[in-house]
């Protein structure tokens, strides 16, 4: 057996820290989950809707909104994809993972200011590639509105560094 040793990396340019909680594969089992919660406000929207280009209106304008079918503005469902992202690249696998492939149903839709879990849960684990359910919740509605699975990489053995 061999010790994980926790590096970390100060990035300067941005202040945050990289390394911390490496995790190889051997410390995954199946039906590990972890999660992530967050309220997306409308500013978090507009500025998703400048990073990405998408100004549909069905994100941004109220008034626009209301008269569609679902009667106010909906968070982006890749917006709310970045939350998975989040659980993934943080909490787990976490440090040192990366997305190989995926896919992503939005069963319904998540509105601004409404709050909302990430949930991921490891389905399977095979050499390098993990693979996990994906579930976005909306918590006060008890409601899913985004579901699916991601593969990933995961380092085999700690880094070095």
């Amino acid at each position: 057996m061999f010790s994980l040793r926790l590096a970390r990396h100060l990035n300067k340019s941005t202040g945050l820290i990289f390394g911390s909680g490496l995790r190889c594969i051997s410390s995954f089992q199946v039906g590990d989950t972890a999660e992530l919660s967050k309220v997306f406000s409308a500013e978090d929207v507009r500025t998703f809707s400048e990073l990405s280009l998408d100004y549909n209106p069905l994100h941004l304008d109220e008034e626009y909104a209301k008269t569609s079918r679902f009667g106010r503005c909906v968070v982006h469902g890749v917006l709310m994809n970045g939350l998975i992202s989040g659980v993934l690249g943080t909490k787990l696998p976490g440090n040192g993972s990366i997305f190989i492939s995926q896919s992503i149903n939005f069963p319904a839709p998540l509105f601004v200011g409404e709050p909302v879990t990430a949930k991921v849960e490891i389905l399977k684990i095979d050499r390098s590639r993990v693979t996990c359910s994906t579930v976005c919740i909306a918590t006060e509605r008890d409601k899913v509105v985004m579901d699916g699975t991601v593969e990933l990489f995961v380092p085999r053995r700690p880094s070095n560094s």
